[in-house]
């Protein structure tokens, strides 16, 4: 099965096995998007059972003494989600006084995300990630999983993420939509802020309905699109090229607009092929941002088919050299003078050639993909 996390070569393993039609088709019917619409201005909150990241099980009686009840369907891997992360954290912050309620809640099925689609993150939006991302952020409000069946997000009409929900004291919907109209940037019209404030003064909201921003909900049907993606790069051609000092030294210098990771490796160091499906992964997420990932092989040159065997069995269809020269220091004077000498060596470059990262030994991949992340952007 395509698993649920980016952990230790989870999920691309998993990947490799594929999904069959019969294994997803039952799962379609849990959460058939046909019909979708965001509920109706006034509609009862639907009731739901839900797990979060802190372990404990959360309905909506829970939230019954709140006098505004904000639910914000979000999720870990978008952009736009990611922009407004540290506005839900202070929302819900200003207004635990006041006795509001903030729930979040991930409508995705993480089996329906391409590799592709998560270029802007470090993590997925399995339960397991979204343990992470809750603890990387220290998220202040409960933050529920509904990707296993999408009861939840069908019923409420979850069009997006970030789609937020607003109800009165008795659980009537007030206001749907965005949660303000920018990502970044100065705020004018709050419109999440200024239904809650409407409603803690008895007031009508003025604008019950906004345009919601986002990327949309991954519905269970596009698991079948997650799986032919994956198909689509295995089946992407694997090259192994001739590298001297010349070629290393321009691969230093990165004269481009591009991040470049680059992993130093060989046939015959264990940690190198252990972790290399780790580092297909990566390219595989990242590779449609101004980023490209480079392999450099320091096999003897005559154990090139080996080296490429290796890298055709992981499918690394990135750009893969084998160096051509006798001497190792030479190459690491040429691309890191800090590289002590061990196998494997990984370093991030910036366009124009400051290291912004490096490690020599296995790489921690989700410390890895933070460090992409931050470096490529986030947010829009």
């Amino acid at each position: 099965m395509y698993r649920k996390d980016l952990n230790r070569r989870q999920l691309f393993n998993a990947g490799m096995a594929g999904l069959s039609a019969v294994a997803i088709a039952p799962h379609f019917a849990k959460a058939d998007p046909a019909g979708l619409k965001p509920l109706e201005i006034g509609a009862l909150a639907p009731d739901f059972s839900l797990p979060g990241v802190d372990g404990k099980n959360y309905q909506l009686s829970d939230f019954k003494d709140a006098p505004v009840l904000a639910i914000i369907f979000t999720c870990n891997h978008c952009p736009t989600a990611q922009a407004y992360e540290q506005k839900i954290i202070d929302l819900t912050a200003n207004y635990k006084a006041k006795g509001v309620a903030v729930v979040c809640i991930s409508p995705n099925d993480d089996k329906a995300l391409r590799l592709d689609e998560l270029g802007f993150t470090d993590v997925s939006d399995s339960m397991a990630d979204m343990k992470i991302r809750a603890s990387d952020r220290k998220f202040n409000f409960p933050y529920l999983y509904d990707g296993e069946t999408q009861k939840t997000s069908f019923a409420y009409g979850a069009l997006a993420t970030p789609h937020v929900f607003v109800f009165d004291k008795n659980r009537k919907l007030q206001y749907h939509g965005r949660f303000d109209d920018t990502e970044t940037g100065p705020v004018k019209t709050p419109d999440t802020l200024n239904a809650i404030e409407a409603l803690l003064a008895g007031k009508t909201v003025s604008v019950p309905i906004t345009r919601v921003r986002g990327c949309s909900t991954k519905w269970s049907d596009k698991r079948a699109s997650a799986v032919e993606h994956l198909a689509k790069c295995d089946a992407e051609p694997v090259a192994l090229e001739k590298a001297d000092l010349k070629i290393i030294k321009n691969l230093a210098k990165n004269d481009t607009k591009n991040y470049r990771l680059v992993n130093i490796w060989a046939t015959w160091c264990g940690p190198c092929v252990a972790e290399m499906a780790d580092f297909v992964l990566i390219n595989r997420m990242y590779r449609k941002r101004d980023f490209e990932m480079v392999t450099i092989s320091v096999d003897k040159p005559e154990d090139t088919a080996k080296a490429l065997k290796v890298l055709s069995e992981h499918h690394a269809s990135n750009l893969n050299y084998i160096f051509t020269g006798e001497d190792q220091d030479a190459l690491a004077e040429a691309l890191d003078k800090a590289w002590p000498g061990p196998v494997p060596h990984t370093i991030l470059i910036a366009p124009g050639g400051k290291i912004v990262f490096r490690k020599t030994g296995e790489i921690d991949a989700l410390a890895l993909r933070r460090v992409l992340a931050d470096n490529l952007g986030r947010t829009h």
